[in-house]
């Protein structure tokens, strides 16, 4: 007990006396910090400070206030944009033949294209003031969406000009004279805009633009004024083949110094009209057959005034930081509300083609080989609506969630592909067989596009999410990245020893909490909800302190290795990523009212969701390169092994067994795949099938009894069947027609188109 006592009293001493603290722990403290964590470059420092720490903050640290997640409110459509999408989106899809757009005119109608500039459709994000609609990213995210479920080039080509070019560059940042000319412009769709980042040399790698802007004197309008000379090489630019106005990123560069005394002033953004001298428009790109317009541009000693920079002359140098923030709203709507309608569609088809589509004497959707596709389907696409609406709601409260969109832009392309390939597997021949008839082979042909565009999706999980997220995230890395920083040592360690105090009691509070919650199974755990889901909320801050302790080892041990550790780090990143969705998934789940025929989907994803964390978090543990950090921290994370198992057979069953009915259910994971008066298109088809043939069913049961009775005779032809059962006064005259009419319904719904010559 007395050496105990001396124990305790030394630590007291050591951390409470502040000249003995700074002298033997926080002056080499401080100094091994400087040695293995490496200073963040200019840009990486941009893009912590343009982006804004939401609910993922809460994630990374270890103790996430779950009242503060269900309190951000329910995403909800105004009145003004629930018209716009009753009426011009409705319109808009009434216009649509996504078959003849890709195989037949490579390009959207006329008629399409004028009613799109018309009604405003490229002018969603564009203030009111200026002609736009001034949309939230949720309304914004809607009408993407449902366009996307008929068409993904018609989605494409209203995303683009919404999401990074000119018209939200301008609105964040132009000067008064840019907004005033050229918003009004791309409101009513006279300029159509394009947006010029990516080059042969510069894809993931943004930042590493070799496109230049030398600042000279040149003649402009007859006089001689201040301006750049710009030489550029971009392509994959989407509408380059029809813009009229080109927003362009460049490095500029002030050699002769007559700007000032700075040379290299960073990358630049400009606006410039299309038929300006010297600008080319190249040829078109065929994206994998997609009718969007994507190709080419060019530049060669192109002369443009210093007033063409977006933002004036006072912004050169800062279009890093413009594109860091507008990219990271973009990439939070435009990309998820594409991979969101593939799940809408696909769980809306789904569903009903294994309903309608029979064999060996059963529906196909009655085969558990089937059902195991399929749950992952339904399941995939709550997950994908969840996340839609928990990230528009972070960029409608106007922060900048960098990370939270990174995250999305990931995960749900990845879960769109997912729900593609499952939802081609059972559908098999339906979906391969191009025509009007298939809904299926454009969206499984375009999504991997979503997948490379606006960050690779495998930097964009082994870099940009953990990578930002640990420093970004972090209560006290960054500030302690920027202590190490500074220039004056002295208040440089004050400010450390204040900083380090905090990081050690977070850090044993982490571990504490990891190691506490796992020998208790999260009992104590606190959540916001009673019932069914409050264990999920528990075990999500058990695993949320788990990679609170985790990370802050990893980054102790490793230092700056862990950033070139891409695999170790991802890991880590996937922790992060499946905790933020689950939480979308239980926030879905408060926000639609606790329903319970949502159950089934919420369990199936949240064991889902856990499994997954848990599985990361040991393939971290089994590549730690430090064998014994490695054990204590598989010690205290799953001191018992890890029984996080995932959704059993059990609960695929029930989840499909729940959508193989029309209900409410249903309708809420399919209504951005809207029907319409008049849809003669396969979507329609299949639904009309599905609901004739479900309306039916008592019917069928009727017919089935009767052939294990031996009335009927087994296996004969569906109107066979129907018409000798109604001989046999075992149907009426009109049940017997609703059963020719639902038939007639389910054979157009599994057949498919054919062609005289290709």
């Amino acid at each position: 007990m007395t050496l105990l006592i001396l124990a305790l009293l030394i630590i007291i001493v050591l951390f409470a006396v502040k000249n003995i603290r700074m002298q033997l722990i926080t002056r080499p403290v401080f100094a091994f910090f400087k040695k293995v964590l490496p200073p963040l470059s200019s840009t990486e420092k941009e893009a912590m400070e343009a982006g804004d720490v939401w609910w993922e903050g809460e994630l990374f640290r270890g103790k996430p206030n779950w009242d503060t997640l269900h309190s951000y409110g329910k995403p909800t459509l105004s009145d003004e944009e629930k018209a716009f999408i009753d009426n011009q989106v409705m319109t808009a899809l009434t216009m649509i033949d996504d078959f003849d757009i890709v195989q037949n005119r490579k390009d959207l109608p006329p008629e399409l294209w004028d009613f799109f500039k018309k009604e405003g459709f490229f002018a969603l994000i564009i203030p009111k003031e200026y002609g736009g609609k001034a949309f939230s990213a949720y309304a914004n995210s809607t009408i993407v969406a449902k366009l996307a479920s008929r068409s993904v080039s018609a989605a494409v080509s209203v995303m683009v000009p919404n999401s990074l070019g000119p018209g939200e560059l301008l609105t964040h940042y132009g000067t008064k004279e840019q907004r005033e000319y050229w918003l009004p412009k791309l409101s009513t769709g006279e300029a159509v805009p394009c947006f010029a980042l990516t080059g042969p040399e510069a894809g993931s790698d943004a930042g590493a633009i070799p496109d230049e802007g030398i600042v000279c004197r040149g003649e402009f309008n007859g006089e001689q004024v201040l301006g750049l000379k710009l030489n550029w090489n971009k392509r994959y630019i989407t509408l380059a083949p029809v813009a009229t106005v080109l927003g362009l990123a460049f490095q500029m560069r002030d050699p002769d110094g007559l700007l000032g005394d700075v040379e290299d002033l960073g990358i630049t953004c400009a606006l410039i009209p299309t038929d300006h001298q010297g600008v080319e428009i190249g040829r078109r790109h065929n994206p994998l057959s997609m009718a969007f317009m994507n190709g080419t541009t060019h530049g060669r000693d192109v002369f443009i005034p210093l007033d063409w920079i977006i933002g004036g002359p006072q912004y050169a140098g800062r279009g890093w930081r413009m594109l860091v923030e507008c990219l990271s709203a973009g990439r939070g709507i435009s990309l998820p509300a594409l991979a969101t309608a593939s799940g809408h569609v696909t769980t809306k088809t789904t569903t009903a083609y294994s309903y309608v589509r029979h064999q060996f004497g059963l529906a196909i959707g009655q085969f558990e080989g089937v059902q195991e596709a399929m749950a992952r389907i339904i399941a995939n696409t709550y997950q994908l609506e969840a996340a839609r609406r928990l990230t528009t709601t972070g960029i409608d409260l106007k922060v900048k969630p960098s990370v939270v969109t990174a995250i999305a832009k990931y995960h749900m392309t990845e879960m769109s592909r997912d729900v593609l390939n499952d939802a081609m597997d059972i559908q098999s021949g339906k979906g391969i067989q191009l025509g009007p008839k298939n809904y299926l082979g454009h969206a499984y042909m375009a999504n991997p596009i979503s997948i490379t565009v606006e960050g690779a999706n495998i930097l964009t999980r082994s870099l940009m999410i953990f990578g930002q997220g640990a420093t970004r995230c972090h209560p006290y890395v960054l500030a302690e990245m920027e202590a190490a920083a500074m220039d004056d040592q002295s208040e440089a360690l004050e400010r450390f020893d204040n900083l380090l105090l905090g990081h050690i009691g977070y850090a044993s509070r982490n571990a504490f909490s990891a190691l506490f919650s796992a020998l208790s199974g999260s009992y104590f755990n606190s959540a916001p909800v009673s019932g069914c889901t409050k264990q999920y909320y528990k075990d999500m801050t058990r695993l949320s302190a788990a990679l609170a302790f985790i990370t802050d080892l990893s980054m102790l041990i490793m230092g700056g290795d862990l950033k070139r550790k891409e695999m170790l780090s991802a890991r880590l990143g996937d922790v992060l990523s499946e905790l933020y969705l689950g939480s979308a998934t239980l926030k879905l789940f408060e926000d639609n009212g606790r329903q319970q025929d949502d159950l089934p989907a919420v369990h199936y994803v949240m064991q889902m969701r856990l499994q997954k964390a848990a599985l990361a978090l040991q393939g971290a543990l089994r590549n730690f390169p430090n064998r014994p950090v490695a054990w204590l921290m598989r010690a205290i994370v799953f001191p018992m092994g890890n029984h996080f198992n995932g959704p059993s057979d059990k609960m695929a069953v029930s989840l499909c067994s729940g959508m193989l009915k029309p209900g409410p259910a249903r309708d809420r994971l399919t209504f951005l795949c809207p029907d319409f008066d008049g849809d003669q298109g396969g979507i329609a088809e299949v639904e009309q099938a599905f609901i004739a043939q479900y309306k039916c069913q008592n019917l069928y049961r009727t017919l089935k009894k009767a052939q294990r009775n031996g009335d009927l005779p087994r296996k004969l032809p569906p109107l066979t069947l129907f018409k000798l059962a109604k001989e046999q006064a075992l149907l009426s005259d009109s049940e017997y027609q609703q059963l020719v009419d639902a038939d007639k319904l389910r054979l157009a719904a599994i057949n498919v188109d054919d062609f005289d010559v290709l």
